[in-house]
C-alpha cells in the first residue's frame, strides 16, 4: 500500500474543505484504479490537508495530477499556496473495529 499526505499550513475552513472533498476528489479518487482510501484531516487550528492510500505507487501516481487540478480549481479560496506532499510506502497498517463509515463523509 501507498500513502499520500497533502498538508497546507494555512486553510480557512477544513470543515468547508471537507464538504466539497466528500462530493468532489472523494467521487473521482474512488473511481481511481487502485484507490483504497481519502481522508480529510485538521492538522491545527489553520492547517488541514487528506491523507490518501493506494494500493501501489504507480496508482497513487496516477491520481496525483488529477488531484491536485482539482484541489487548484475547488480549494483556492480556502487555502494559501501550494500543498506541502509526503508520500510513501506503508510499512505497517494496524486496523480497528471502529464505526468508521465505508462512504465519503465530512463534519
Amino acid at each position: 500500500m501507498y500513502a499520500v499526505v497533502r498538508r497546507f499550513h494555512t486553510m480557512r475552513s477544513v470543515d468547508d474543505a471537507a464538504r466539497r472533498a466528500a462530493e468532489g476528489i472523494g467521487k473521482m479518487l474512488h473511481g481511481s484504479k487502485g484507490f483504497v482510501a481519502y481522508y480529510v484531516v485538521q492538522f491545527g487550528p489553520e492547517s488541514g490537508g487528506s491523507i490518501s492510500l493506494f494500493e501501489t505507487q504507480q496508482a497513487a501516481q496516477d491520481a496525483q495530477g488529477k488531484a491536485l487540478a482539482w484541489i487548484k480549481s475547488n480549494l483556492a479560496d480556502l487555502t494559501e499556496g501550494e500543498p506541502e506532499i509526503w508520500a510513501g510506502e506503508v510499512k505497517a497498517a494496524i486496523t480497528g473495529q471502529g464505526s468508521a463509515s465505508a462512504h465519503a463523509t465530512a463534519a
